[in-house]
């Protein structure tokens, strides 16, 4: 991986278009973390974070394919824009069949207000606006809902760690850190529940 790392994602797709495979691999591996983050972030009520993560390796692969070296956007926008849209396809692909743990997601990562995600429901910056601030609120009534314990498991889950892992940081068994997860699951679809109404 150490030899394309101080090149530029945007030479090396146009050195992977000119034959170097190799590089697909690289580029798969470099924006993984990206996937995981954008997978946790959709944090599905019942859902499976690893289907999630699946999807956005095939966005992933999406970028990689038809991104365009010499257009206005980096490699790294259109990537996040292709994970983005194939996780949120997912989902919308799964309230349509009715699968019920998908059925209803929040997004918890800060960074999905300014993503172009936000483009594929709203048309013009009005709606954008009042989108990211009724997302904010929602947030924030998530966040005062939760216990200071289940929001620092919640957080530290949404960073990526595993239950393990908070659970060392925690002080908690993997146990409670699971059980913790279900009440945090359990608290969202309230809170969304009631801002529905």
């Amino acid at each position: 991986m150490g030899k394309f790392d101080n090149i530029s994602d945007e030479e090396l797709i146009a050195r992977l278009r000119d034959g170097e495979t190799i590089i697909e691999d690289y580029l798969m591996e470099k924006y993984k973390g990206l996937v995981r983050q954008k997978a946790r972030a959709m944090f599905l009520i019942g859902g499976d974070t690893d289907d999630l993560i699946q999807e956005g390796m095939i966005g992933l692969f999406k970028a990689v394919r038809d991104f365009q070296p010499g257009r206005e956007a980096t490699f790294a926008t259109f990537a996040r824009m292709c994970i983005d849209r194939q996780i949120y396809s997912a989902i919308q692909n799964s309230n349509r069949q009715k699968h019920l743990p998908l059925n209803s997601y929040v997004s918890l990562n800060q960074e999905d207000e300014s993503s172009p995600i936000w483009e594929l429901s709203v048309e013009n910056p009005e709606e954008i606006i009042i989108d990211q601030e009724t997302t904010r609120d929602l947030q924030q009534k998530i966040s005062d809902y939760l216990s200071p314990m289940e929001n620092k498991v919640l957080d530290l889950y949404l960073k990526g760690e595993g239950y393990v892992e908070i659970g060392r940081i925690l002080g908690k068994s993997p146990k409670s850190i699971d059980n913790a997860l279900q009440r945090i699951r359990a608290k969202i679809r309230e809170v969304i529940s009631q801002n529905r109404k």
